[in-house]
């Protein structure tokens, strides 16, 4: 077995550059390096990719220097497209400034891929699959024009089809007539702290992840990410699991969350049970923070050699 990835959400250019610290209000500030990468959803089709499993992307791409780019990235992957470029918008892009102590943060434009219109919809939907693994993320149904549409897409998915959602950042904005209509088709909820929190008002992953699970229909799994303390599982309505996380020296946190989202489906989607794939989850995370750049997940070798001695490294090779 192995479940196909679509990521029905945004992929757009990373303008990342690094900074010493944030200038005032007003100020200003001499970068020390800069890059422009492609990022948002790619992290997670590239996680799920170099797993082996067949990764493509449904949302929108423009034409110009941004657009090419993500073409570009998606292509030297392997990973699919299902619409067209359009033709009368680039691509959009976040900046990332990256601070000397390694926080992030963001400004994002967003172009093409914020225009979604139900003709788009109607395309996608025609070329999903029964058994499809379909990634939603936050930042889509934050976006006025994109949310409700994604909401009814969500809520048409065949029923063999299984709906991952990334809450992301732009969690309270999401209006909740967007949102209830997903959380009752979600059948995995991943969510990181920060974003558990806003979701449900508490500051405890374990307790949070408790909280939405009642949020969800029945038999659906929650998924809170703890950063370097892994995780926190709750499967199919049982009480929350820790599920360790995996001790590194962190160089690069830019896109682990990502790299968690990807590897957690793309092992689901290969037959392996929910608290193996949030292990192995877990280990992509931690592997990808220890490379610099974006999409730095590790790849089916790369993970089973950082996993030495676990029984799982067995089981990828």
């Amino acid at each position: 077995m192995n479940r196909r990835i679509v990521l029905a959400g945004n992929v757009i250019a990373d303008v990342v550059i690094e900074i010493p610290a944030l200038p005032e209000r007003g100020g200003d500030v001499v970068g020390t390096h800069s890059g422009t990468t492609a990022g948002g959803g790619f992290n997670t089709l590239v996680a799920a990719r170099r797993l082996g499993a067949e990764a493509v992307y449904a949302g929108l791409h423009g034409t110009g220097p941004h657009g090419d780019l993500v073409r570009a990235a998606l292509a030297a992957e392997d990973i699919g497209t299902l619409l067209p470029a359009r033709t009368d918008r680039d691509t959009g892009f976040t900046v990332a400034l990256v601070d000397s102590g390694g926080e992030r943060t963001f400004v994002t434009s967003f172009g093409a891929e914020a225009t979604l219109a139900p003709a788009d919809l109607t395309t996608v939907g025609a070329q999903l699959r029964p058994d499809d693994l379909v990634q939603l993320s936050g930042y889509g149904l934050a976006l006025p024009g994109n949310g409700p549409l994604l909401s009814g897409l969500a809520a048409e998915l065949p029923a063999g089809s299984t709906l991952c959602l990334d809450p992301g950042p732009l969690v309270a904005d999401i209006p909740e007539h967007v949102l209830a209509p997903v959380l009752a088709r979600t059948d995995w909820l991943s969510a990181n702290a920060r974003e558990a929190r806003i979701m449900t008002g508490h500051e405890d992953p374990r307790t949070a992840a408790s909280e939405l699970g009642r949020r969800l229909a029945p038999g659906a799994g929650v998924l809170v990410r703890a950063d370097k303390d892994g995780c926190w599982l709750a499967a199919a309505g049982r009480p929350p699991v820790h599920v360790p996380g995996f001790p590194v020296t962190a160089l690069d946190s830019n896109g682990a969350g990502d790299a968690h989202v990807g590897a957690f489906l793309a092992l689901l989607g290969q037959g392996f049970n929910p608290l193996t794939a949030a292990r192995g989850a877990n280990a992509a995370a931690a592997f990808s923070v220890t490379r610099r750049g974006p999409a730095t997940a590790p790849d089916r070798a790369e993970l089973a050699a950082f996993l030495a001695g676990d029984p799982l490294a067995g089981q990828l090779s």
